[in-house]
């Protein structure tokens, strides 16, 4: 497997993570101003796996290929970079029984065949890769009419890239948030892209709910969120995305 040095990095850097734990465990806390992109993100799943030959692209340790597993996909693989994640994803699945198959891959370059997958999905992958390599791989392994789904962060609110560089150990040096550009390259690549826009409303007043799924303030946020993001000019301030797209 041919890795360059960014490759390498992000290797140590997760195997690291997976093996000993760090600073950007405590960054976990913040998810539940997402919540409704993980839902959405799992009902995308739930309605498009069954009987499709699945990717989970930088499957990490596995939790969400465990999950995508019980929805009937005719076979689900997990390629990450580290090799660390991969064996306890394994361990995971031949514990609980689960027909998973891992391989330790270069996402970037992989060695799947060309119009292999119905559906490709990832988390927080594509801004820890090359972008052009990684699109042009997922073009080539998924088939005719496959769709993939991706859930990045955005680079663009300026609050948000200031905690960035505030807590620098919480990231890999080489990630690269999601900008204006890398979504044209996109475009350009699939042609139509559904975006949707996730976190501002819901993110700044955090403090004030516990339970996202339950609260009725979260909703009232969340809705906050879409309509604000309908206009194009504020999208720049949301703090995820997910991305959605289709081979033609």
């Amino acid at each position: 497997m041919s890795l360059t040095d960014i490759n390498l990095r992000e290797k140590d850097f997760h195997n690291d993570l997976h093996l000993n734990g760090n600073s950007r465990l405590s960054q976990n806390k913040f998810y539940k101003a997402i919540f409704n992109i993980f839902r959405d993100f799992d009902k995308y799943l739930e309605e498009n796996s069954t009987n499709k030959v699945i990717l989970d692209y930088g499957c990490g340790v596995g939790d969400v290929t465990r999950k995508t597993a019980k929805y009937n996909p005719s076979k689900i693989i997990g390629a990450d970079i580290s090799d660390v994640s991969i064996e306890k994803a394994s361990k995971k699945s031949k514990e609980l029984n689960l027909d998973i198959e891992y391989r330790v891959e270069n996402c970037e370059n992989t060695n799947f065949n060309s119009n292999t997958f119905d559906l490709i999905y990832g988390t927080g992958i594509l801004h820890h890769l090359n972008l052009e390599k990684s699109i042009n791989e997922i073009n080539r392994i998924l088939k005719k009419n496959g769709s993939m789904i991706f859930l990045e962060p955005m680079g663009t609110n300026p609050f948000i890239n200031l905690y960035r560089k505030f807590t620098p150990k919480a990231r890999s040096i080489d990630e690269h948030p999601f900008v204006s550009k890398d979504f044209k390259f996109l475009q350009k690549t699939f042609g139509k892209l559904d975006l949707q826009y996730y976190g501002f409303f819901t993110l700044i007043f955090i403090p004030f709910y516990k339970d996202p799924e339950n609260s009725y303030f979260y909703k009232l946020l969340a809705f906050l969120d879409k309509l604000i993001f309908k206009i194009k000019f504020l999208r720049f301030l949301s703090w995820s995305v997910l991305i959605i797209a289709k081979k033609v």
